[in-house]
């Protein structure tokens, strides 16, 4: 065999599962149709979010994959840009969801702020109200455009083969068909697609109800200020299913329907984070199809912005614009088998980033086994 394993998306999962491959010591290639990455990992905020993952699965790989992030972060040069959420509850229903949830085992570590504390602590945010806040320490930030491409000259650095622009055509193991006519051969084949839906197994990504999600993003002028870690609203209580699955999120849901039902049509909820230059990445909206759309709203601009003005107390000048895209269904994520040696690894909930290291972990668990050490340090 050429290789041991053949990774077919140079996408975050895809990287995660060579990192996962080498620590058991095989060989490893990563195939891409693309000359550098373009897609969902590096559009993103960079944010990998454990605070507010859905609980049980999702939560613990989010866990694992920080700690990894942490690990790996320094080794390939990738700087961490911020540490830590606060997440400001302007409502009493979004407060009511925060102490629901920090008496669940998600808020270990986490703390309910008085709005008294959140102004002596985070004296530059000034949101048009606020009855609380939750302060987690778990979250952690890296700069998404710097650091996949950091990560793949790291991993290239402790062995794995990366092979850009090659296109893969077929797939029947141990052989992968590139559209050039070449044939790389491995005893294990992962395809990690992102949101393409139509090139290798689309029936097996149509009967897991897979459509696209189209995102848009921006990235403000420095506000003069350091956020204190990343910052989201009451948006995102209804949206991250660790909190939104809570009882007590129905009232709010209602509340935010009778105060923003344009936010809710457009799937928006507010994540702002901060690179090192001070520039703001904020967003984000959400619309699905199996094609989107690929032009941006403004009028769903404005809504990111309002929500944006409405939490942090300013909203500095928009620099960039730009649109996300990932593969979309009711589950976080799905492995499947549709060939002997084949296996598919689709992160189906905009959460790559923050998930794919453990998954890709227990991939190999699955597949393999427990490690019965790493082979690098």
């Amino acid at each position: 065999m050429d290789f041991d394993v053949a990774i077919v998306g140079a996408g975050i999962v895809g990287l995660a599962h060579a990192l996962a491959a080498r620590r058991r010591g095989f060989s490893v290639v990563v195939i891409d149709r693309e000359a550098r990455p373009i897609g969902a990992s590096i559009r993103n905020f960079g944010f990998v979010t454990v605070t507010g993952q859905r609980r049980g699965e999702t939560w613990a790989r989010a866990r694992r994959s920080a700690e990894v992030w942490d690990e790996i972060a320094p080794r390939a040069g990738i700087a961490i840009e911020h540490r830590g959420l606060v997440l400001l509850a302007r409502r009493p229903e979004a407060q009511a969801v925060l102490e629901a949830f920090c008496v669940t085992e998600m808020g270990e570590a986490c703390a309910l702020l008085t709005a008294a504390e959140v102004a002596e602590r985070f004296p530059d945010l000034k949101p048009e109200s606020l009855c609380a806040a939750l302060q987690s320490p778990h979250d952690l930030r890296v700069e998404s455009r710097t650091a996949i491409p950091k990560l793949i000259t790291w991993l290239a650095s402790i062995g794995v083969t990366f092979r850009f622009s090659t296109a893969v055509r077929a797939i029947a193991a141990p052989v992968v068909e590139t559209a050039r006519g070449e044939e790389v051969r491995a005893e294990t084949i992962l395809v990690c697609p992102g949101d393409d839906l139509a090139t290798l197994f689309p029936d097996l990504i149509a009967a897991h109800g897979v459509t696209r999600c189209v995102l848009q993003m921006l990235r403000l002028e420095s506000p003069g200020w350091r956020l204190p870690g990343a910052v989201m609203s009451d948006l995102s209580l209804v949206r991250y299913r660790g909190y939104a699955d809570l009882a007590e999120s129905a009232p709010l849901r209602a509340r935010l329907e009778a105060d923003q039902a344009d936010a809710l049509t457009h799937g928006v909820h507010l994540i702002v984070v901060q690179s090192e230059d001070g520039s703001l990445v904020v967003g984000d909206s959400h619309h699905y199809a199996a094609s989107p759309e690929p032009f941006a709203a403004r009028a769903v601009e404005q809504i990111i912005l309002r929500e944006a003005q409405d939490t942090l107390g300013c909203a500095p000048a928009v620099r960039d614009r730009w649109i996300g895209t990932y593969g979309s269904a009711d589950r976080d994520m799905f492995r499947a088998s549709p060939a002997p040696n084949v296996h598919m690894v689709m992160v189906t909930s905009g959460t790559g980033a923050s998930t794919a290291f453990g998954i890709a972990e227990e991939t190999f668990a699955t597949l393999m086994g427990p490690a019965t050490k790493e082979e690098l340090p």
